[in-house]
């Protein structure tokens, strides 16, 4: 599903990445874990199109991202890959249902088809009670899980998390740890996860460390 070759990235005389292979497969669900500048965040912009490699190769469902001119990459990164970050980043005028639909908007999908599926999402996330409420009438729980249901929204490949449960508590972050896994099983995606939280690395099917700008593990 995932494939880089060699990747690099500096800024001006930081080397932050050093030459990243990776390969992961459909499905899996990888943690890379590793200390504060590691580089961790770098290589997870890379891999969703938000940032630029140096050097080196990255395939994502066999396409070579590298080739792709900033449209192609919006279109592509829409189309195939889902973000769930530490800040839930819900836009605080808009229902959690709309903010669940707003990638499909964006992706010119039809309106009803997208409520469906988003009102599913919710459904199954356990906030059918909550779709109308404005993400400042939701707790902290509550708008992570929303924003979980924005990322799939669109049915990507590929789901990226970079500290997704850093600002919950503890019962609300083993919630959000499970429920990765549960999708995974549900729609077969790929999750990469940075963290700092070691129970959740320790879920995962494979843990990456992340040291100096190197795959050490």
């Amino acid at each position: 599903m995932i494939q880089t070759r060699q990747i690099t990235k500096a800024y001006k005389q930081l080397k932050v990445l050093k030459g990243i292979d990776l390969n992961i497969a459909q499905g899996e669900i990888v943690s890379i874990v590793g200390a504060s500048g590691a580089g961790k965040s770098t290589l997870l912009h890379i891999l969703g199109t938000l940032d630029q490699p140096d050097t080196g190769t990255v395939q994502i469902v066999g396409k070579d991202l590298m080739k792709l001119s900033d449209t192609e990459k919006n279109r592509f990164r829409n189309q195939h890959i889902g973000f769930v970050f530490q800040f839930h980043n819900l836009l605080p005028e808009f229902s959690a249902l709309e903010n669940v639909c707003m990638p499909a908007w964006l992706n010119k999908q039809p309106d009803k088809a997208t409520k469906q599926r988003a009102t599913e999402l919710l459904h199954l996330l356990g906030l059918q009670d909550r779709m109308q409420h404005l993400p400042a009438e939701l707790s902290g729980g509550e708008q992570q899980r929303t924003a979980v249901a924005r990322a799939l929204v669109n049915q990507p490949d590929v789901i990226l998390a970079d500290e997704p449960s850093g600002n919950l508590d503890s019962k609300n972050a083993q919630e959000l740890h499970q429920l990765f896994f549960q999708l995974r099983d549900l729609y077969k995606q790929t999750f990469v996860i940075v963290t700092h939280n070691p129970t959740l690395a320790e879920m995962a099917d494979r843990k990456i460390v992340l040291q100096d700008g190197l795959l050490v593990s």
